[in-house]
């Protein structure tokens, strides 16, 4: 027969449970870092990662017993990711931009070598 005190345990008792965008965040942190280089694919999917990150971290913060360590650290491997790929892609827009400027400027001060390349 249980005690008291071991009733009281049991009911105390919850199972952990991972956090429940842990892997959509590593997932897309990932295809963040893969789709740098899609003209803003990648910049979506890394801000998505992070918003979800931060809704994954205050749960995890306001009650860490209900949630394994595991799916935790996936989560920062996500957002590590998602850094990245947000980095990556705001640089390849950048070099995007700038070569489009480059060769608009080229283009306005010498428009028969544009004629030229392409053929006209």
């Amino acid at each position: 027969m249980e005690t008291h005190e071991q009733q009281t345990q049991f009911q105390n008792f919850q199972v952990q449970r991972p956090l429940p965008n842990a892997t959509a965040v590593l997932v897309l942190g990932i295809l963040g870092i893969v789709l740098a280089c899609c003209y803003g694919g990648g910049l979506i999917l890394s801000i998505i990662a992070l918003v979800l990150y931060g809704k994954d971290n205050n749960l995890y913060v306001a009650s860490p017993e209900l949630y394994t360590e595991a799916s935790l650290k996936n989560a920062k491997a996500g957002r590590v990711c998602a850094i990245i790929g947000l980095s990556v892609s705001i640089l390849y827009i950048i070099f995007i931009a700038v070569l489009i400027a480059l060769v608009g400027v080229a283009g306005l001060s010498n428009p028969e070598a544009i004629r030229h390349a392409f053929g006209k």
